[in-house]
């Protein structure tokens, strides 16, 4: 028996949900289809907020012949039978769900037709592709990212979905609890909502009913409608402000909510964004948390994480490095670049080797001309900078 989520499975790109920057008029993917045009792109966000729906709406907007495989449960005789049935069809689009974790081989084979043109690549991922794509993919094809679904989103599909429902009975409070549920998930919205229709009494769904079935709010939205991106910056501010307690606060909000992946990476960041120099070992220790949460999992995974963001909270804090990088960057898009000094070139004969001196150093020039005495790197005051300044120092035997 086909689900609801299934059943009103958008026909049009009108009847999408959300993505309004992508698929509302004269965007891109409207575009696309107004000009019966379609090329090779990776559609990546959330579950549940529409990467499926669109890649169903384009193909048959169009009235292309297409195939849909999942990088992880389809074999790679699979996708060969896909590229032997483009070359006799002349083309054909090849959507490829979880692309993200599509291995070398299945790259490998599929890698020159995306090349020539002969197939169409829409890929679908739940992660970031400039992080986990295979640059040889990313560079063929036009990245897209779908934003998350709003409450009023969520509550748009549940009225639709409810009009599938012969006499449904739910108050505002039960639809609420839902769209707290979902964390932005349409789909997961719908299968709550259908669940509590079959599983209730003269199909009568009340926030009880949910509470019983197991529905389990998701607490990034609190009395002042704080959003799910304001707790993450609230938990990033809170541990590069010194202030434990309310790291651990944010911290277990996230946890509550099974967010793993956002705390992974948000922390990920932090050690390197607000810690720095101040604590490099951090950087590894946050990497090791990470590990040894996802080997144990929920609920365990709560001990190294608090442990970890403890620590994140109490240590001296330097954003100095990536100010430094930042500033470079900076010069780098004015245009203020300049060739490499001839004596660090390649082929130079004059360079002089720093390990031929004393304490590994020697005075020349590495900048630009153009940038010569440049300082982008500002240390900040703690022990650790202090240190690795001093000794800096010394090495070139200024102390």
């Amino acid at each position: 028996m086909e689900n609801l989520a299934s059943i009103m499975r958008p026909e049009k790109l009108e009847d999408i949900i959300g993505q309004k920057h992508l698929i509302g008029k004269d965007k891109v993917l409207y575009n696309l289809v107004k000009n019966g045009k379609l090329f090779s792109m990776i559609l990546y966000g959330k579950p549940g907020i529409g990467k499926t729906s669109i890649a169903h709406v384009l193909v048959n907007s169009l009235n292309l012949k297409y195939r849909m495989l999942n990088a992880v449960i389809n074999k790679k005789e699979d996708f060969i039978i896909a590229i032997e049935e483009a070359k006799l069809n002349d083309g054909m689009i090849l959507v490829v769900d979880e692309i993200h974790r599509m291995n070398k081989d299945k790259q490998d084979i599929l890698l020159p037709y995306l090349e020539s043109g002969l197939i169409t690549l829409i890929g679908l991922t739940t992660s970031n592709p400039y992080h986990s794509i295979n640059p040889a993919i990313r560079s063929r094809v036009q990245l897209f990212e779908l934003k998350e679904l709003t409450k009023d989103d969520i509550l748009e599909g549940l009225k639709k979905a409810s009009t599938y429902l012969k006499d449904i009975n739910i108050d505002d409070e039960a639809l609420n609890y839902i769209i707290n549920s979902s964390s932005g998930d349409l789909r997961s919205a719908i299968s709550l909502l259908e669940v509590a229709y079959y599983g209730s009494n003269s199909h009568h769904i009340t926030k009880d009913l949910l509470i019983t079935m197991g529905a389990k709010p998701i607490f990034f939205h609190d009395k002042n409608a704080d959003g799910y991106y304001d707790v993450l910056s609230a938990f990033q501010k809170s541990i590069r402000g010194s202030d434990v307690d309310a790291s651990l606060h944010y911290l277990a909000r996230l946890i509550e909510a099974g967010d793993l992946d956002s705390i992974y990476r948000r922390m990920s960041v932090i050690a390197y964004e607000d810690i720095g120099l101040a604590n490099p070992s951090i950087g590894p220790k946050v990497a090791a948390a990470i590990a040894a949460a996802n080997l144990v999992g929920l609920p365990e995974a709560r001990i190294p994480l608090g442990t970890i963001v403890t620590e994140m909270a109490l240590s001296p804090k330097s954003n100095s490095a990536h100010l430094a990088l930042d500033e470079a960057l900076n010069d780098i898009h004015k245009g203020f670049t300049g060739n490499v000094p001839n004596h660090i070139k390649t082929t130079s004969q004059d360079y002089l080797y720093p390990h031929n001196y004393p304490n590994s150093y020697v005075k020349q020039e590495y900048l630009p001309k153009e940038l010569k005495g440049k300082k982008y790197y500002q240390p900040k005051r703690n022990k650790y900078e202090d240190n690795l300044n001093k000794l800096h120092q010394e090495m070139k035997g200024e102390k």
